[in-house]
């Protein structure tokens, strides 16, 4: 059973995280919240024995072996290197960060402390995404040229806030949004991107240039080239995720989702037939990961050099979408 503390009462971990945390048998041991009265009262309602409103004071407690870390993303870069630093464990909120420069000094100080530390991409759980990865490794669409993502949806009130008006925070619809594509687009295929172009646009939801809705393009190494749209204002939008290759085609419907939904049809030259997919909460799936990993047997489901990658993309996109230009995706790792 590993025992965690929670930096950032936040409230995907009242959503999801917490429950995830204690079905695979874990225990939530403390909370940290700069708001000494914001800590108690969130603890108070998830049942959480202890609240600090300090870093040190949480990832200090002997009673903690790791840390899940949820709060904004211009935070993550200190908070993972004080966890990593004092032997804790670290699953940490996308993006990692705000820079590469400290994405990579977050991954370098968990290599160095020995710890396991892994980004919460979430999709990588997906029983749509994992059926589809084992599809194209078997060469059931022979070899992929092209892939279309729609993750583009309507951004909820009470998810609002930061993410439309804080630049130095990492808010907007890329650092939110296109990193998940770009990290199931990696689980998926095995392939990296390599370069991308995108338009940004802005639909009258977000503040301060930010973009609430992107539309682009990402090339990989293999040649494949992926469509994607995302978006905080589209309210009645379906999510997909298709892969095109030369013998056939997945169809993902429904699955640029946190629930455990959606379905996947591969199409070719015998029809159309529905993939057999074993739906499980996909933050069971990463937590489940993350403990054998803690166990010496694994890996995280997303590792901290795969948080690099998708936050190097997501800074591409913002690039070119800024610029006008193709952007090269280097992760400088």
């Amino acid at each position: 059973m590993t025992r965690w503390g929670l930096i950032g009462a936040s409230t995907i971990a009242r959503e999801w995280v917490i429950d995830a945390i204690r079905a695979v048998g874990g225990e939530i041991v403390s909370v940290m919240s700069t708001s000494a009265e914001r800590g108690a009262k969130y603890a108070g309602e998830h049942g959480i024995a202890k609240s600090v409103t300090s870093v040190a004071d949480l990832v200090g407690d002997p009673d903690v072996q790791a840390v899940y870390i949820s709060t904004t993303n211009e935070l993550h870069r200190d908070q993972v290197i004080a966890a990593v630093r004092s032997g804790r464990h670290v699953l940490c909120e996308k993006p990692l960060a705000t820079s590469l420069e400290d994405a990579r000094a977050m991954v370098k100080a968990a290599k160095d402390a020995g710890v396991v530390m892994a980004t919460n991409h979430h999709l990588r759980g997906a029983a749509t995404h994992r059926a589809m990865r084992d599809a194209i490794a078997a060469g059931r669409i022979g070899k992929p040229l092209a892939a279309r993502v729609c993750h583009a949806g309507y951004l909820p009130a009470h998810l609002q806030g930061w993410r439309l008006d804080r630049p130095e925070a990492g808010g907007g619809v890329i650092l939110d949004i296109t990193v998940h594509d770009t990290d199931t687009l990696r689980f998926v295929l095995g392939d990296d991107p390599v370069e991308a172009i995108a338009f940004g646009q802005f639909g009258g939801m977000a503040q301060a240039g930010l973009e609430d809705a992107a539309m682009g393009v990402l090339r990989f190494k293999s040649g494949l080239i992926a469509q994607f749209h995302d978006g905080f204002t589209t309210k009645y939008a379906v999510t997909g995720f298709e892969i095109h290759g030369s013998e056939g085609s997945l169809i993902g419907r429904n699955c640029m989702t946190q629930k455990a939904v959606g379905t996947v049809t591969l199409r070719n030259a015998d029809g159309e037939a529905e993939l057999p997919l074993d739906h499980r909460n996909l933050y069971e799936n990463t937590l489940l990961a993350f403990d054998a990993a803690i166990a010496g047997k694994g890996k995280p489901l997303c590792g901290g050099e795969d948080g690099v990658w998708s936050l190097a993309t997501g800074l591409a996109v913002m690039k070119s979408a800024q610029t006008g230009g193709t952007v090269a995706i280097e992760t400088g790792l």
